[in-house]
């Protein structure tokens, strides 16, 4: 669906973001993209949408190039950006002005999703908190039914209740014909919702894994005490050492997102090695 081929990208003035970065992105999968601030991500994404132009490489949607914006990848895609500027509509007109761009856009659906988001349709959205903004943008991504669905930082602003309902939503719109990429800096609203982990890290991505594979290969734990065992990487917590280890008794354990993004962006070379294994 998405192929990044060779991607080098930067601001004037400034160095690369990206050098020669390549990337595949399947149908069926829902990607989480982290990396530190300035890493990158926002761009890239941008990049992916068309809204960015490499200096370098190209950017293909069913193996068309993006930075044309042709109308058969603009009606197929749809970008949520982390700042958001919502016209002095509500969300009843905004769709009757928006909605005819995408050819798969669903007014029952959008309706549900306002619903299940506790957003009101007739109520001025520029007038709203940012949380409830948010909110009737994400209805309305969702209800455009696209094959690729971006978002970036979505659920910046959203209660807890809020954050729950859109972990829901998400899991309920996958498809096998659909790719859905999330870039977060909080990773424990993902840890439940993504099958497949990017990290963009120093100019390249450093984690293209699916969650399964990363448990396959190694374990993570509380440890009153890691002498004597095979450690990869591990950080003092409130109940003893939060720790990553070798799998090497072959059962899963749940991914703890938060340790092992530190553990990828301290540099931990032995840790990738270890995902690289065959």
């Amino acid at each position: 669906m998405i192929e990044i081929k060779s991607l080098s990208f930067g601001y004037r003035g400034k160095p690369l973001l990206f050098k020669d970065l390549s990337l595949f992105l399947q149908r069926g999968h829902i990607y989480g993209l982290l990396g530190k601030n300035g890493a990158g991500k926002s761009t890239l994404l941008k990049n992916i949408v068309g809204l960015a132009y490499p200096e370098q490489g190209s950017c293909l949607f069913n193996d068309i190039n993006v930075s044309g914006r042709p109308v058969s990848v603009l009606e197929d895609v749809y970008f949520l950006a982390e700042e958001l500027f919502v016209p002095s509509l509500t969300p009843e007109q905004f769709v009757k002005s928006t909605a005819g761009f995408y050819p798969k856009f669903s007014n029952a659906d959008f309706y549900q999703y306002l619903k299940a988001l506790d957003v009101d349709p007739a109520s001025m959205m520029d007038k709203q908190s940012f949380g409830q903004q948010k909110k009737a943008m994400i209805a309305f991504g969702l209800a455009t039914n696209t094959s690729l669905l971006i978002m970036d930082e979505p659920t910046n602003g959203l209660d807890i209740p809020s954050k729950v309902q859109f972990r829901k939503l998400i899991a309920s719109i996958l498809t096998e014909d659909r790719c859905i990429v999330i870039s977060t800096h909080q990773v424990r609203d993902l840890d439940s919702l993504i099958d497949t982990l990017l990290i963009l890290h120093d100019r390249e991505i450093v984690v293209n894994h699916s969650v399964e594979e990363i448990t396959e290969k190694i374990t993570f734990g509380v440890f009153n005490d890691t002498s004597g065992l095979e450690v990869l990487y591990e950080e003092d917590g409130m109940r003893g050492k939060n720790a990553i280890l070798k799998n090497t008794t072959g059962k899963f354990s749940k991914i703890d997102l938060e340790l092992f993004f530190n553990a990828i962006t301290n540099g931990n070379g032995t840790l990738i090695k270890t995902l690289k294994a065959s």
